[in-house]
Formats: C-alpha cells, sequence, structure tokens
C-alpha cells in the first residue's frame, strides 16, 4: 500500500475481526470459539460480523489466508536462511503460531473445515522446500536424499519445534533447534540424514 493512503473502513474492520478470531481461536479452539465471541471483541453483533463474513467456516478460512499472507514470501524466493528467519519469527509471536497450531491439530479430524486447506497447504510448503532444497543441493543432499524425500522431513522439524515450543518457551529454542536441523542437512562427506 502507497505512503499515506488509508486503508477503506471495510478493509480495516475485515483485519480487526481477523486479528479477533487469532485470539478466540488461540483461546478456546475453532470448536469451542464462537462468531458472537469474535463479534463481541470487536464491538459487533453477531448479524453484524456476518455481515463480513457470512459463515464461522468463512471466517476461518480467511483467518488461515491471512496468516499465510503475514509469512508471504515472493514466489520462487524462499532461500534455507529466509526459513530460518521465519522460524525467529515465529518465536516472536506465540498467539498466532498457537492459533496455527491448534487449528491444524483439530483440522486432522474428519469433517473439520480447515482440513481442505491445510491438505493444499502442505501440498504446497512441501513442493516449495523441495525447490529450496534442489536450488541449494542438486538433486542429492549430502546424505544421499533427494530433495523431495527431505521436504516433508523439514515440514515436521518446523511444526513439531512448534509444539514443543509452544508447551515449553524455556526449554526449547526454537530458531536454535531449527538452524542445528539445517547444519544437519549440511553435513559433510560420511555423515547421513537416514
Amino acid at each position: 500500500m502507497a505512503a499515506g493512503r488509508a486503508r477503506p473502513r471495510g478493509e480495516e474492520r475485515r483485519a480487526e475481526i481477523l486479528r479477533a478470531a487469532l485470539e478466540v481461536i488461540a483461546e478456546r479452539g475453532y470448536r469451542g470459539a464462537s462468531l458472537g465471541a469474535v463479534a463481541e471483541r470487536v464491538g459487533l453483533t453477531q448479524q453484524g460480523l456476518l455481515h463480513y463474513f457470512p459463515t464461522k467456516e468463512a471466517l476461518l478460512v480467511a483467518v488461515l489466508e491471512a496468516r499465510d499472507q503475514w509469512d508471504a514470501v515472493p514466489h520462487g524466493e524462499w532461500r534455507l536462511d529466509l526459513l530460518g528467519s521465519l522460524v525467529e519469527y515465529n518465536a516472536m509471536r506465540p498467539g498466532i503460531v498457537q492459533t496455527f497450531s491448534a487449528l491444524l491439530g483439530e483440522s486432522v479430524t474428519d469433517g473439520h473445515p480447515a482440513r481442505p486447506f491445510f491438505t493444499g497447504r502442505y501440498e504446497a510448503v512441501r513442493a516449495s522446500f523441495a525447490a529450496v532444497l534442489r536450488a541449494e543441493y542438486g538433486e542429492r543432499l549430502p546424505g544421499g536424499l533427494t530433495p523431495e524425500a527431505v521436504a516433508p522431513l523439514m515440514v515436521a522439524v518446523m511444526d513439531g519445534l512448534q509444539y514443543q515450543w509452544l508447551l515449553d518457551p524455556e526449554s526449547v529454542d526454537m530458531p536454535g533447534a531449527f538452524r542445528a536441523f539445517l547444519a544437519l542437512l549440511g553435513a559433510g562427506p560420511g555423515q547421513h540424514l537416514d
């Protein structure tokens, strides 16, 4: 957005609702969060909230999409060092990480409205990570694995570290542990990932 240009009031209100929804979902989980609780936080009636988001599912998808927009890097510009920076950035915003993690955990249940979002998101993230690894290491990493074999491991490390950090932030250095994982990926000859 150009400097000096104000956002239209509707966009500001939508952004305010998304922030409130993040907070409510982080506190209560998706199933425990209500449109009424979100509306109350932003000083709206539930009917007023429905003007911006016609269903709870629409609000949930908008929250997830907004979270991904905050983390967005232009297509094709991810690098390993930027992934490390993303982990450091996440360590500064526990509420967003908590909301994402809670929704991710809930989304594995049948019929959860976030399941299609996370399924598609993980497919895209794995492909993106494989491209990052290929750009860094070529067709084989030092341990002999392909980028496609290591990409799901990177996702698992990032998400698993988030859960551990959320449970015990004093004991788990999320950025430090991820840097250690990146060092493991660059292991010298004779050291293996498998």
